[in-house]
């Protein structure tokens, strides 16, 4: 049931992650054009209005990761051949996730805070716009990894009781 709710909102995130990546386009072609050609005139707004589309894409893409699990981690040891040590390996990496989206959660609100304090240069947007992101994002790192975590729990039990 969670699960399901879950893979419709990271759903959701990638069709959000898809229409940000073409409006991305949009900004960018104007640079390149305004730069090289001489078309159009150079918007200097539209280098902030790609970044802070970009940060979000960075966000809701580590997100989506988190969820499928290619988020990438380093192995120090070889693939576990047991259930308990493959629960160890993988209860290592979400524990770890969980840990950096605790970080980004608890760090972020304040970091949130201190960019609504801020405007851009040239959008004159206000740059909570951007730094929100990171608590949000942290946030969703430690439900997904953690609910990945249960999920591994929840098979290495189900294994043990099977075998037992």
């Amino acid at each position: 049931m969670l699960g399901t709710l879950i893979n419709r909102f990271c759903f959701g995130l990638r069709i959000l992650l898809g229409l940000m990546m073409g409006l991305l386009a949009i900004p960018v072609a104007m640079q390149v054009i305004s730069r090289y050609t001489g078309i159009i005139p150079t918007f200097l707004w539209t280098e902030e209005l790609a970044t802070f589309l970009f940060v979000w894409i960075v966000m809701i893409g580590s997100v989506i990761a988190v969820w499928d699990g290619t988020h990438f981690d380093v192995r120090i040891t070889p693939d576990a051949t047991t259930p308990a040590f493959r629960l160890l390996q993988n209860g290592i990496v979400h524990v770890s996730i969980m840990a950096f989206g605790a970080l980004f959660l608890f760090y972020g609100i304040e970091y949130a805070e201190f960019g609504g304090k801020q405007r851009s240069v040239m959008m004159r947007a206000n740059l909570i716009i951007t730094h929100v992101s990171v608590p949000i994002a942290g946030g969703l790192w430690l439900l997904l990894a953690g609910y990945r975590f249960s999920e591994a729990v929840a098979q290495f039990l189900n294994r043990e009781s099977l075998s037992s």
